[in-house]
């Protein structure tokens, strides 16, 4: 029997192709929700959006410190696995989810697979930067997406035979989900948007919501960025950054299209049509590549080489010197890259690798 533990949207996205290849092969198998972003029923869309079924368990342990949630999810999936006995347990990516669902897995003798294994950063002051190597370290199949990221973990030490090359499967639900899409949402008719012409933002990390003063000039550099192009900036303000906000006393600028969080159909089609993504996000990184739109990451550093290397991607500050700069320079740029996230059949050589031992 095989665990899938997911707990924020980012992972339902890309485990989605996992559940639904488990589903057809009629595998046995059950999902754990641990609620960790968003509650549970706010995450009901993504699985309805994405014709799964709804999760067998879910933990709702909502948000709180890294040690509380960590807590939480231990306990929830050691109730859980204990009850139900898998031989494996799929966890993906770095959230506090995939840590905690790995650790109890070791310590209960569960095989677990690391699906997206092998991403450094190499900045230990992102937790995503710890959480992805322990799980790592612990995992007996480590499902990396490129060649780089298996050299990574070998440069750890990590034995060859634990490693699998199998591309990333945010390629195979983005090819799932893009025709769905484009059939199904009218949002850019919501917002009065024409395709190619305005950029898409998102923010959420904490190095960039949770400093007063980072966050301020964010705001300034996307107010500038407006200005500098006379294009519409939208925003799909997550939770976290729409709290620091009011907290810091700052106000959204003119010029920027601040919305709700979107389900994931609905940013798919503001991701493939925007002129240009800005984001301090992972997953958008890999996305806009895929989908050959240019992007603009928040961050220092990134566990996402392989955008940088093809051309899809450069890393900037959040001052406006430094925003508009950077977004000058990917517009000059062509978008014929080649994908390096593998050819959209990640899923099912993750499930045959376990099948075959």
């Amino acid at each position: 029997m095989i665990a899938v533990v997911l707990g924020t949207r980012p992972e339902i996205i890309k485990m989605s192709p996992i559940i639904r290849l488990l589903r057809e092969r009629q595998e046995d198998y059950f999902v754990v929700h641990s609620g960790q972003h968003y509650s549970y029923d706010m995450d009901k869309i993504f699985f309805e959006e994405l014709e799964l079924p709804l999760p067998e368990f879910n933990l709702d342990v909502g948000s709180g410190t890294h040690g509380e949630q960590t807590a939480k999810i231990l306990t929830g999936t050691e109730r859980v696995f204990e009850q139900e006995k898998p031989g494996v347990v799929l966890v993906q990516g770095d959230t506090n989810t995939v840590l905690a669902g790995a650790l109890t897995a070791a310590k209960l003798h569960i095989d677990i697979g690391h699906v997206e294994a092998g991403l450094r950063s190499y900045d230990r002051r992102m937790p995503e930067e710890i959480n992805r190597v322990l799980t790592d370290h612990v995992s007996k199949y480590l499902f990396v997406p490129t060649p780089e990221a298996k050299n990574n973990v070998l440069l750890e030490g990590i034995s060859t035979d634990k490693i699998h090359i199998t591309g990333n499967t945010i390629v195979d639900s983005v090819q799932h989900n893009l025709k769905i899409a484009e059939d199904k949402s009218g949002i850019l008719d919501d917002y009065c948007l024409k395709r190619g012409e305005y950029f898409l933002v998102t923010a959420h990390r904490q190095e960039n919501v949770d400093d007063k003063f980072r966050l301020r000039d964010l705001l300034k550099a996307l107010e500038a960025l407006h200005e500098e192009y006379s294009l519409p900036v939208v925003f799909p303000i997550h939770p976290r950054t729409r709290k620091r906000i009011s907290e810091c006393q700052l106000e959204v600028p003119r010029g920027i299209t601040a919305i709700q969080p979107t389900g994931f159909l609905e940013f798919l089609i503001l991701e493939a049509n925007a002129r240009l993504v800005l984001t301090d996000s992972g997953g958008v990184q890999e996305e806009t590549c895929i989908l050959r739109v240019p992007c603009v990451t928040l961050r220092e550093h990134t566990e996402r080489p392989e955008t940088i290397e093809v051309g899809s991607n450069t890393l900037t500050g959040i001052t406006p010197e430094e925003i508009l700069l950077a977004v000058g320079t990917m517009l000059g740029r062509g978008t014929n890259w080649t994908n390096p996230f593998g050819d959209g059949r990640a899923a099912q050589k993750i499930i045959d690798s376990i099948h075959n031992g």
